[in-house]
């Protein structure tokens, strides 16, 4: 069944070009407010993701997750939310307001695998056990993971961790990074 023309121009919305197949970044970190300038970084992060035609994964709440699909959003990226609720249970401050594609899973702290599987990689900003939990799932899954103030621990030399100190940082080992993925052809660009 086609929509009356007049419906359709009812229901215009602000658009978002990407390109198909997109590479995909994913953002973790806390559901709580961080410092000023880690919530500074989160925005300055998913800005910068944007701006370079990646689309933005996060899980889609407050905190630092709003903080970076805020940027993502105003620099007109795609921002997608994999929520841990489902639509017909809300949970307050779920999805945020910049959050263009929320994905309701209903299955709350076991969304971390979708958040940590899904990406072609992941960049860990403040958080704490639900945080630590989407690192170790990336790390097992062979999804890269960047550091960034996300909380401390030790890891062998053999997995694809790296900490960084600045966003400018993060954004050069996700441009080497998703060049080496291209080059062993695990990225999802068309051949």
């Amino acid at each position: 069944m086609w929509l009356k023309a007049s419906f359709v121009k009812e229901l215009s919305m602000p658009t978002i070009s990407i390109a198909r197949k997109p590479y995909i970044i994913g953002v973790v970190g806390s559901h709580r407010d961080a410092s000023p300038a880690v919530m500074e970084d989160a925005r300055r992060l998913g800005e910068a993701i944007a701006a370079r035609g990646y689309v933005l994964l996060t899980g889609g709440g407050p905190g630092v997750m709003r903080a970076a699909c805020e940027g993502a959003h105003k620099a007109g990226g795609l921002v997608i939310g994999v929520l841990p609720n489902d639509r017909q249970h809300p949970l307050e401050k779920y999805p945020n307001e910049f959050v263009d594609i929320p994905i309701f899973t209903g299955m709350y702290d076991a969304r971390n695998v979708i958040n940590a599987k899904t990406p072609h990689i992941l960049v860990a900003l403040s958080g704490g056990a639900g945080t630590l939990s989407e690192i170790a799932i990336a790390i097992r899954n062979g999804t890269p993971v960047i550091s960034l103030h996300a909380p401390p621990f030790t890891l062998p030399e053999d997995h694809d961790f790296m900490a960084v100190s600045t966003v400018a940082e993060v954004l050069r080992e996700i441009e080497k990074k998703l060049e080496k993925l291209s080059r062993l052809g695990r990225d999802a660009r068309p051949a």
